[in-house]
């Protein structure tokens, strides 16, 4: 079955579903989502949900896997060389394939429904949700430690505040657009401005002298020989603080001009939080050494106690305003992957749905909180850093390398923008590095484990999508959930802009 006759094959469904088509309230001339993301807000979106945690936590991840600073900054250089070119691959794919969803609109049409179910199965159940939930939790330890000065913060005050941080980021997400792309640019701008009084502590430091471990005889200094798994596994630390690099693809149907806007974000964005992340670490290893540096709980907060004295608060502060501006952003993305997947039939119907009068996919949001929510429970944020690592690059490869297959399979497609193949094609290869590198070095249950949960989707697929099968109580349920929620399937396809 072709994937233009599983498109076909839901909308003839939806009436059998039971599902209920709202009037469209005064004032609102359909029920959909509206183009309010402009190339400011988008560049918030971008910046916002990269720069989250992982500036401030991961630094010690990379340096432990490497052993030396030196490496450690080339790690961190290298993770913004790819990520650039994995979002100017995404960038020709979103200006050719103008839907939101991002990766999942991409895998549809270059390989079909079954890879792209697959995606949208594995993101929306374990790895968006993961993502909210690990920011959640940083968010939940800096605003927590200043309560606990002198020990850590227990993990039942770190769990309630994740949890405060998940539901308010949904609420504000579920009231208005507009208002979530407006917190995203603030809490942008006070990111950006934190990791600028990073810097300009580390500039100061290194004027006063504080150099050594930035010295080529010191720099390079691993204390044990650095092997592929390790490389792998600091990649992985690195690339976790520059996940997001492709959140804006998610909400292509919502950008005003998107074949201007989107690439121009896209190459705003990603070099400036590349440099903003290696002149960060370069400051952190001008005040701290790297055994300190592995010993602090907190990099920043231990940076600002130690040059910012009375100050020192500014530090915290901003982290707690970065990490809860990364989970607005987080929560943004991943609505719209669970909206656009429950579009085409992917997902059940009441995820596809809209508030008639907000215009927001409530549904969407509360769904992919709902299992934030219970996956802050285990508090184990390596697992799951390395768990969603592994399995992300599995997609961001399969993408890229779909853009090379529709080079040849749709030559005379538009494409405003026209990214050289050499790019997906070393983005492949290093998500293929990335994936077995660690497997062959250390091999781990937990890669069998994503592996299995991924090829377990196809136990929904076949039954539910491929066939069409839906249980006769579903109806009830969604016409029940529609009532309760005041949400209406959109009444009008999107259009291309």
């Amino acid at each position: 079955m072709s994937a233009e006759d599983m498109e076909m094959k839901h909308r003839g469904s939806d009436q059998q579903n039971g599902s209920l088509t709202a009037k469209e309230p005064p004032g609102v001339e359909t029920v959909q989502l509206k183009k309010r993301v402009g190339l400011f807000s988008g560049v918030a979106l971008i910046v916002g949900t990269m720069i989250g945690s992982g500036i401030f936590v991961s630094p010690k991840g990379v340096l432990r896997e490497v052993g030396g600073v030196g490496p450690s900054l080339l790690v961190w250089t290298g993770c913004g060389v790819i990520s650039m070119m994995g979002a100017l691959t995404y960038a020709e794919l979103g200006t050719m394939i103008k839907e939101s969803g991002g990766e999942y609109a991409y895998l549809f049409k270059a390989f079909g429904p079954i890879p792209a179910f697959l995606f949208q199965w594995t993101n929306v159940i374990l790895l968006k949700p993961s993502s909210l939930s690990a920011i959640a939790l940083s968010f939940a330890i800096y605003v927590g430690q200043p309560f606990y000065p002198a020990c850590v913060v227990p993990d039942a005050v770190v769990k309630f505040l994740a949890a405060v941080c998940i539901v308010l980021v949904t609420s504000l997400n579920c009231i208005s657009v507009k208002v979530a792309a407006r917190i995203q640019v603030f809490f942008t701008a006070i990111k950006v401005l934190a990791l600028g009084v990073i810097i300009g502590v580390g500039i100061y430091s290194l004027a006063i002298g504080n150099t050594l471990w930035l010295t080529p005889e010191k720099a390079f200094q691993t204390g044990h020989t650095i092997t592929i798994s390790d490389v792998g596994l600091a990649f992985y630390q690195g690339l976790w603080a520059y996940d997001g690099w492709n959140n804006l693809n998610f909400v292509t149907e919502e950008i005003q001009n998107p074949v201007r806007n989107l690439p121009l974000a896209i190459m705003i964005s990603i070099p400036l939080v590349t440099l903003l992340y290696v002149l960060a670490n370069v400051a952190y290893f001008s005040v701290m050494t790297p055994s300190e540096l592995l010993a602090s709980g907190a990099v920043a907060v231990t940076l600002g106690n130690r040059f910012l004295g009375v100050m020192s608060w500014v530090i915290p502060f901003a982290v707690v305003c970065s990490t809860f501006g990364a989970c607005n952003g987080s929560c943004f993305a991943a609505s719209r992957l669970c909206y656009t997947a429950a579009r085409k039939g992917h997902m059940v119907e009441i995820l596809s749905m809209i508030h008639v009068k907000l215009l927001t996919p409530s549904p969407a949001l509360m769904f992919n909180s709902f299992i934030a929510l219970i996956m802050i429970i285990p508090n184990d944020f390596d697992a799951i850093i390395n768990y969603f690592s592994f399995a992300a690059w599995m997609f961001y490869g399969s993408t890229c390398l779909s853009h090379i297959v529709m080079r040849f399979t749709q030559p005379d497609a538009e494409r405003p923008i026209r990214t050289p193949v050499i790019f997906p094609a070393l983005v492949v290869i290093a998500s293929l590095y990335l994936i077995v590198a660690p497997i062959i070095s250390e091999p781990n249950l937990w890669y069998l484990y994503a592996a299995i949960f991924i090829l377990a989707g196809l136990l929904f697929y076949f039954p539910f999508v491929y066939f069409g099968y839906h249980p006769p109580f579903m109806k009830y349920i969604t016409m029940f959930l529609q009532l309760l929620m005041n949400v209406s399937p959109p009444t009008e396809a999107p259009k291309d802009v």
